[in-house]
């Protein structure tokens, strides 16, 4: 039998950590932490003496540290907690020790992946699923080549009377309410947040590309560029969220990724491009045509065919169900087209090397790593069933009589559990925990009375 081959950080990356430590020799702190299944950081401060001990895999955390709930509890019922002793895994470095500019001391950050005791894979940690699809879509020939686009709201620091957030900027005080979308004034009122924020990504190594106003006072979005490594971009994308938190802190204001912070107001999706290359670097989906290849049809159905089974994934919690709503630019339905921002699937406008799919779904409260495995477990799927999708959509795919995407949390949950498609992708015992760490916050989230129904039904019936 076959040893399971231990991972080991890149001599790259140990060689610009020990660089960066030597350029920093009046460092306070390091911060070691890997992200959770709900892409929550979780890790420890440490003297910044510690940093050779924390590249040589010298921090150990519980290895139910990644699978606990939004709320930071333990999983009831985990195999990885009473069950096995909650024993130690070991964190190794998967991403260069770098600056974390916005605290008052000088810190650097490492970011790590939880492993067994032993160096071996641990199930539990979401990058390592993520890993497991890109293995088998190289077994095909190809590489994905990503990037995300994330939408935000910048929060003032405190609360309005009834405890709401409130944005940085309001239209709540105009005569004709407007969304702000790509107002430049927007952008210019908060220009030093922003400067910071680029100065950050330039410090991690985070590809920022374009900042614009959103469809809502105080909601942005910035891109980050493509790469042909998926797991470096869910990286990045975790790490510029926990970026963007911090250089708010830094400036006394909040950024929230939920997915639909104010109901009368726009969500916040998590956009994906995705492409495909062979060995030699060519894009696949390239056929020299306006419509692209045979092969992007294939990656186009596979998609629709996997959605509602990754709709837990997509859609994570309770509020994010809240996005999909009709001419919201937030899907409901499988449809898929060219350069139409009401389909589910589209094929932007580009120039035939550049030809690509952006997939539409995803809220920006979600873990990237397990997004983009659900993304390409759906590619994966249609390469290998030669899947074909139905007719493009032109117009307004909100009218058009399609197969629905899942719109509740339960049926997301319930589909999820029962379809074979991720215990063949992703390891089985993931998705058992999945569903347990889920199936915990769903029965917390239920478990409370609103505000809206005591106000309601209190004295009224």
């Amino acid at each position: 039998m076959a040893t399971e081959q231990k991972y080991q950080p890149s001599s790259a990356l140990l060689e610009t950590s020990e660089a960066f430590l030597a350029e920093h020799p009046d460092l306070k702190w390091i911060e070691g932490f890997a992200f959770d299944i709900n892409g929550v950081p979780r890790g420890k401060w440490l003297p910044a003496d510690s940093a050779h001990k924390l590249l040589g895999g010298g921090l150990q955390m519980p290895r139910s540290a990644v699978s606990l709930d939004i709320w930071g509890r333990d999983i009831e019922d985990s195999p990885l907690v009473f069950a096995s002793g909650d024993s130690d895994g070991v964190c190794q470095p998967v991403s260069p020790i770098c600056l974390a500019p916005w605290h008052r001391e000088k810190t650097a950050q490492l970011h790590m992946q939880l492993f067994e005791a032993d160096g071996s894979v641990l199930y539990a940690d979401p990058r390592a699923q993520l890993q497991k699809v890109v293995d088998r879509l190289a077994s095909l020939g190809y590489k994905a080549v990503c990037a995300t686009e994330l939408e935000f709201y910048l929060l003032q620091d405190d609360v309005d009377e009834l405890g709401h957030p409130r944005p940085v900027s309001d239209n709540d005080s105009e005569l004709v309410p407007s969304t702000d979308v790509y107002d430049l004034a927007e952008l210019d009122s908060q220009r030093h947040f922003f400067a910071d924020v680029r100065a950050a990504c330039e410090e991690q190594g985070i590809p920022a590309d374009s900042i614009l106003s959103e469809c809502a006072p105080g909601q942005f979005e910035i891109n980050l560029l493509h790469c042909d490594d998926p797991l470096k971009v869910a990286d990045q994308t975790l790490l510029f969220k926990r970026l963007l938190k911090g250089v708010a802190r830094s400036h006394g204001l909040r950024v929230s990724a939920m997915a639909k912070p104010f109901g009368d107001r726009a969500g916040n999706g998590m956009h994906v491009h995705m492409s495909l290359v062979d060995k030699d670097g060519n894009n696949v989906f390239d056929d020299g045509s306006d419509t692209g290849s045979e092969l992007l049809r294939h990656a186009v159905a596979g998609m629709m065919a996997t959605a509602n089974d990754s709709m837990a994934v997509f859609a994570p919690h309770s509020n994010s169900y809240r996005r999909f709503q009709e001419s919201s630019h937030a899907p409901l339905n499988l449809c898929w087209g060219y350069d139409n921002r009401t389909v589910t699937f589209r094929v932007p406008a580009s120039e035939p090397k550049a030809r690509r799919i952006e997939h539409r779904i995803a809220g920006a409260d979600v873990n990237a790593y397990l997004v983009l495995a659900a993304i390409l477990a759906g590619v994966c799927h249609g390469l290998e069933n030669q899947l074909q999708p139905p007719e493009p959509v032109s117009g307004d795919a909100y009218q058009v009589e399609s197969e629905q995407l899942i719109n509740t949390w339960s049926g997301a949950l319930e589909r999820f559990d029962a379809s074979p498609l991720w215990r063949e992708y992703l390891d089985p015992e993931f998705v058992e925990l999945f569903v347990l760490l889920k199936r915990q916050e769903q029965a917390e989230i239920a478990a409370r009375v609103t505000d809206v129904e005591y106000q309601s039904y209190l004295q009224r019936v």
